[in-house]
Parts: structure tokens; sequence; C-alpha cells
């Protein structure tokens, strides 16, 4: 089985155009391209290597690509969103501190 380079659709052996996307499939992916959730969990755990990994494997394994670079992204929106808690949890506990 092949997979489309653009959209990570499976398509045909005898098939000239995705029916997905539309693009040319001269050129497929891989079967090992699965779109496993390993790799967003791997992506998640360490954002660096998820987006390395989405920057790689962006034209040879879109799905593999895409579940690591969503998995890193997911990682930083998380990050941000407990560090934005934790300093008005901070700084409203120094205000009422500084006020008692």
């Amino acid at each position: 089985m092949k997979y489309c380079v653009n959209c990570g659709q499976s398509l045909e052996d005898n098939e000239t155009y995705c029916k997905n996307c539309g693009k040319p499939c001269n050129a497929a992916v891989n079967s090992e391209d699965t779109g496993n959730a390993g790799w967003g969990v791997l992506g998640f755990l360490f954002p660096v290597v998820g987006l390395i990994l989405f920057l790689i494997w962006r034209d040879e394994q879109p799905k593999n690509s895409k579940s690591a670079g969503t998995g890193a992204l997911i990682s930083v929106i998380f990050s941000a969103i407990v560090t934005v808690i934790v300093m008005v949890i901070f700084f409203g506990a120094l205000l009422v501190g500084m006020s008692a």
C-alpha cells in the first residue's frame, strides 16, 4: 500500500492522482507511515524532538510527521497554560501576603 505525499491518504497502486487532495501520485510514501500515536507521545514529552521529526519526515512520512508535530504543539501549549496558571497563583499569593 502507498500513501499520498501531500495529505497521507492511502492510494491504490494504479492511481495517478490522489482522490483526497488531487495531487499527482507519482511519489508516494511507504507503508511504515502509520501516524502512530507513539510519535505524538514522543513529541509531547520532548517537543524539540517532535519538531525535528516533523520537519525531517514532512515529505517522506506525512502521517508520522503530523503525529510528532501535533504532540510537540500540544506540549508547548500545555506548558504555556501551566506557566500562566502558576504565575497567577504565585502573584495572587504574593499580593495577599503583602496586604496582610
